[in-house]
């Protein structure tokens, strides 16, 4: 049964079994492979992507669910979207990444943070994050990005 989905703004019909998690139509039908499979179990935040502009877990997250709406990914995140840049930038700036595996995750909860605070605390970060593992460790230069991001996004209004 085709569902259909607006990926990155470009309108989409799949022909997958409803109930195969997003992540991995997105990785092997649609060959977008930032999103990356962590754990299955939608614990790790390695395949976070945005479904009507909110964070989900891809790999526990059925096509089903998605039919008839927006997907964003790590690909398309920053299209039209100047906090995304800003935010990437940021993440580029402090060098967060060390192995990068989790960043394409950790950015689309960032970003989604950034969407719906302004001006977040380090508990607001810290609640908003939690589901993001990092391997390497790199909260503390997550955090200082996130908060670099809110900054710069302020002074650009």
């Amino acid at each position: 049964m085709p569902v259909t989905i607006e990926l990155n703004g470009k309108k989409q019909t799949i022909d997958a079994s409803p109930s195969t998690p997003i992540l991995w139509v997105i990785r092997d039908q649609l060959n977008l492979t930032g999103t990356k499979f962590g754990c299955g179990m939608a614990m790790c935040g390695a395949c976070t992507v945005h479904l009507d502009g909110q964070p989900i877990r891809s790999c526990s997250t059925p096509l089903q669910v998605a039919d008839g709406k927006k997907i964003t990914t790590i690909e398309g995140v920053s299209q039209n979207n100047n906090k995304a840049i800003i935010v990437q930038k940021a993440w580029e700036d402090l060098q967060v990444p060390q192995c990068g595996y989790c960043q394409s995750g950790q950015i689309m909860s960032a970003v989604a943070l950034l969407e719906n605070k302004q001006n977040p605390t380090d508990e607001e970060i810290d609640a908003a994050m939690s589901g993001n593992i990092c391997r390497c460790s790199t909260y503390v230069r997550i955090r200082s990005a996130i908060k670099t991001a809110a900054k710069q996004i302020a002074d650009a209004k």
